[in-house]
């Protein structure tokens, strides 16, 4: 029986005055692979948002444990620490700040581990390899003239050295081309541990099948209102949400 890793209870989430999140309730389980898919507007990166602490977000009512501490009201550079990590649906453009710099600095804070120059070479080198990306990357400033695939590349890059207990994906695989999907989805696959869990919010089926979730929840008018396996994903997939609105 799998140990739960984040616990949300009753979770209530308001942005910019608008009632987002309406009694949320989730668990998230060690080593898991959970999904959360759902129409547009239903609340997804918002509870991403939540979790990660994301001050724009803010929490109204309910509880977020994280391996059992109440991690509601800290910030989000203490949860990051706690082993946190959030993949950004559109990651942001540093001009200035090159991804050798960025992810050697934001992973010796986060872990509190600093690694050698000779020690991240190797290690950046072997990444770089398994995300079949060029060198010439980690001189280049952060996700600056970057394609949406480089992009979502880097975030796997930082996910490999901040080496969190939580992974949230939000919308990992937009702006994918069908080899690099698959070349993300298996690099995640290799750095997942037994004891990470991996949250992946989605649309589509597609990038489901290479990592194959343990766990679909769906979420809908700012609750989850069904659970399944993989094969809730097809279902969606080929019937639309009318089937859970109908209550199927």
């Amino acid at each position: 029986m799998r140990e739960a890793l984040l616990e949300i209870k009753d979770l209530h989430v308001e942005v910019e005055d608008k009632h987002i999140l309406k009694g949320l309730n989730l668990t998230i389980k060690k080593g898991e692979i959970h999904a959360i898919m759902g129409p547009n507007g239903s609340g997804k990166s918002t509870l991403c948002h939540a979790i990660m602490g994301n001050p724009k977000y803010r929490i109204t009512g309910g509880e977020i444990l994280f391996e059992g501490e109440n991690i509601t009201n800290l910030k989000v550079n203490e949860r990051a620490k706690k082993g946190i990590f959030l993949s950004f649906q559109s990651p942001e453009e540093i001009p200035g700040i090159t991804v050798d710099n960025f992810i050697r600095t934001s992973s010796t804070i986060v872990t509190g581990q600093n690694m050698t120059m000779l020690q991240f070479a190797r290690e950046m080198q072997k990444m770089l390899e398994l995300l079949d990306m060029s060198a010439e990357y980690r001189m280049r400033y952060l996700n600056v003239g970057f394609s949406g695939g480089e992009k979502k590349k880097t975030e796997v890059l930082q996910m490999a050295f901040l080496k969190p207990k939580l992974v949230m994906l939000d919308e990992i695989d937009s702006g994918l081309d069908i080899d690099a999907l698959k070349v993300v989805a298996e690099t995640i696959k290799k750095l997942k541990t037994e004891d990470m869990a991996i949250l992946v919010v989605t649309h589509y089926n597609r990038i489901l099948n290479y990592l194959e979730p343990d766990v679909i929840s769906v979420l809908m008018d700012g609750k989850i209102v069904k659970e399944g396996d993989k094969e809730l994903a097809r279902i969606l997939e080929e019937k639309g949400y009318d089937f859970v609105r109908n209550g199927a």
